[in-house]
């Protein structure tokens, strides 16, 4: 992708990351697929722990509630759970193609980190504290 972010309809290219929140009961998950063109959350998930299912339930709602997917490109960082064989099979079943940043760069994921940072200051700081 090249660190180009635009899309000239929705459903050409979705962007997936997740993060954690820090909650008075240990950390919670949070994971997000989002549609660059309309620049919304198509699909999200919430778990305790950071395994495939947590980003696979996110990609399944985004599956539900987006139909028409005919060339849709999906770009990910390169976190185990993007790169699963669940995952991917996943995304193959459904004749999505697959993009994935270089390691250890967030620019790769730039929208995805900007929703996640927006997500965070929002929502989880706005209406925290969740721990001190």
């Amino acid at each position: 992708m090249k660190r180009d972010f635009t899309a000239m309809r929705p459903n050409q290219l979705w962007v997936a990351d997740f993060t954690y929140v820090a909650t008075w009961s240990g950390f919670v998950y949070v994971a997000f697929v989002i549609d660059v063109y309309a620049r919304c959350i198509v699909g999200w998930r919430v778990a305790t722990s950071m395994r495939t299912a947590l980003v696979l339930d996110a990609l399944e709602q985004a599956l539900w509630a987006r139909k028409h997917r005919q060339g849709l490109i999906h770009h990910s960082d390169r976190g185990s759970q993007y790169l699963s064989i669940r995952y991917t099979e996943r995304m193959a079943d459904e004749g999505i193609n697959a993009s994935v940043g270089t390691t250890g760069d967030s620019y790769d994921n730039a929208l995805a980190e900007t929703i996640i940072g927006l997500f965070k200051t929002e929502v989880i700081h706005h209406r925290g504290p969740w721990r001190d």
